[in-house]
C-alpha cells in the first residue's frame, strides 16, 4: 500500500516536472514588467527629484517666478553647488568705489563694468544669481559707493536699493571747496549741509580716510581741498555730506592711478606737491592744450627757485570778493599782491602749502607730463581768436615785449 502511494506521488511529480502544455513568459509580458518597473523609477525619482528642488529652493530663496522649469532647476543646482563663493567677497582690494549704472544698461553689461572696475571677480556667478532671483530686471541705474568686500548676494542688493529720488550734481575743474558746498547745497531737496561739508573738508570734524591710499600724503591738519574730485554725481535725496565727499575722495583715489603718481615721483613731487600744482595750473587755463606747458613754466621756476607769481593763488588768499560775491577776485590790485599770507606766491617762493582748487583729470595728466621747454613766462594773449590763450616766453625781455602788445 506504501508502496504503490509512493510510486504514484512520484508519477504524479513527473507528470507535472514534464507538462508539455506549461508557457513560459513571453516578449509582450517582459515588456510589460519592464514598463511597470520603469513608471516606478520615474515616479520614485520624480519624488526625490521634488524634494531636492523644495531643499534648492528653501535654500536659494525659491527663485523668479519669470523662471521655466529648465531654468529653475538648472540655476538652483547651480547656486548650490556654488553656496561657499556666495559667501566670499565679491571683489579684490578692500577700499569702497563710486560705480555707475547707466539706463538700460543690460546685467551683462553691469557686470562686466563691475569686473573692470575691480569689484566683481565671478561675472558668471552674479548674473546666475540675480537672474535665478529676478534682480537682473531690479539693477537701478544711479551712482553708488561699493564695497569690494560685499558678496556678491549683498552686490547685487546694493545695485537694486537706488532712491526714489536723486538728483544730479555737476562739480566743477578748479572749483574751491566753499563753491563745491554752496552748489550742493543749493539743490531743490537735498539735505547736504554746506556747513558741514566744510568742516569735514577743513578737518573740523572727524571723517575717516583709511579706506583711501593718499591719506597718508595729506600732512597733518591739511584740509581735503585738490582731492574732491570734480566731476557729475548722483546723490540721492536724503544723502548726507559724509555720503558725497565718500563718492569724491573715491573717484580721486581711482582715478589718479599709480602710474600717475609715479611720474609726479619722477618729476620731483610729492603726491600733495603735484595736487597743489596741478590746483593752480588749473586756474591759470581753461585751454587743455595749454596746461602741459604752463605746468612746464612753473616746474622751470621751481627749479631755478624763482617765485611762481601766480594770481590765482593770491585770489586764495583774498578769499570771497565781497563786491562781487566770487571767490576768485578779478582784477587784483597792488595791495592784493602784497598780501602776507604763505598761499601769496609772489611773496613766497615755491609751492603754497596746500591745493588752492580741485583739479580735474586732464590737468593732474598735465602736471604729471608736462610739455618740454624752457620758458618761464607766460601773459594772456590778447589778440588770440581764442579767449583764455597765453604767449609764452623764455627771456624776461622776451616776456615784456609780449606784454607791451596786449597795451
Amino acid at each position: 500500500m506504501n508502496k504503490d502511494n509512493t510510486g504514484v506521488r512520484a508519477e504524479v511529480k513527473e507528470a507535472v516536472r514534464k507538462d508539455p502544455y506549461e508557457k513560459k513568459p513571453g516578449l509582450f509580458t517582459w515588456l510589460v514588467r519592464l514598463a511597470v518597473l520603469g513608471v516606478a523609477v520615474t515616479v520614485c525619482a520624480a519624488a526625490g527629484l521634488l524634494l531636492y528642488l523644495q531643499w534648492l529652493g528653501a535654500a536659494n530663496g525659491g527663485g523668479a517666478v519669470s523662471l521655466n522649469t529648465a531654468e529653475r532647476i538648472y540655476l538652483q543646482s547651480y547656486l548650490a553647488a556654488r553656496a561657499s563663493d556666495l559667501e566670499k567677497p565679491a571683489g579684490r582690494g578692500v577700499q569702497p568705489l563710486p560705480f555707475n549704472i547707466q539706463s538700460g544698461q543690460s546685467a551683462n553689461e553691469i557686470a562686466a563694468a563691475l569686473v573692470d572696475a575691480g569689484l566683481l571677480q565671478d561675472r558668471e556667478l552674479f548674473i546666475n544669481y540675480v537672474r535665478f532671483h529676478g534682480l537682473d530686471s531690479e539693477l537701478e541705474a544711479g551712482t553708488y559707493l561699493v564695497d569690494p568686500r560685499s558678496t556678491v548676494p549683498e552686490l547685487a542688493q546694493t545695485l537694486t536699493e537706488a532712491f526714489a529720488q536723486e538728483v544730479e550734481v555737476r562739480l566743477l575743474e578748479g572749483w574751491r571747496a566753499e563753491e563745491m558746498a554752496q552748489t550742493v547745497a543749493s539743490l531743490s531737496g537735498v539735505q547736504i549741509s554746506a556747513v558741514e561739508f566744510m568742516q569735514i573738508v577743513n578737518r573740523e570734524q572727524p571723517f575717516d580716510l583709511s579706506a583711501y591710499s593718499f591719506a597718508s600724503e595729506i600732512p597733518d591738519g591739511a584740509s581735503l581741498e585738490g582731492y574732491l574730485f570734480p566731476d557729475t554725481y548722483r546723490v540721492p535725496l536724503d544723502a548726507d555730506a559724509p555720503y558725497l565727499l565718500n563718492l569724491m575722495l573715491a573717484n580721486f583715489d581711482r582715478r589718479v592711478t599709480s602710474a600717475m603718481r609715479e611720474a609726479f615721483a619722477a618729476n620731483g613731487l610729492t603726491l600733495h606737491e603735484a595736487v597743489t600744482l596741478a590746483s593752480i595750473v588749473e586756474r591759470e587755463t581753461p585751454l587743455p592744450e595749454e596746461r602741459p606747458m604752463v605746468a612746464a613754466v612753473f616746474y622751470n621756476r621751481l627749479a631755478q627757485d624763482m617765485p611762481l607769481q601766480a594770481d590765482p593763488t593770491v585770489q586764495y588768499a583774498v578769499g570771497r570778493d565781497l563786491n562781487s560775491s566770487s571767490w576768485w577776485k578779478s582784477p587784483l590790485t597792488r595791495a592784493d599782491l602784497q598780501l602776507d599770507s604763505p598761499y601769496n606766491t609772489y611773496l613766497y617762493p615755491g609751492l603754497p602749502p596746500g591745493p588752492i582748487a580741485n583739479p580735474g583729470l586732464a590737468t593732474l595728466e598735465a602736471v604729471a607730463h608736462p610739455t618740454p621747454s624752457n620758458n618761464l613766462y607766460f601773459v594772456a594773449d590778447c589778440n588770440a581768436a581764442t579767449a583764455g590763450a597765453h604767449l609764452f616766453s623764455e627771456t624776461y625781455e622776451q616776456h615784456l615785449f609780449k606784454v607791451e602788445q596786449c597795451r
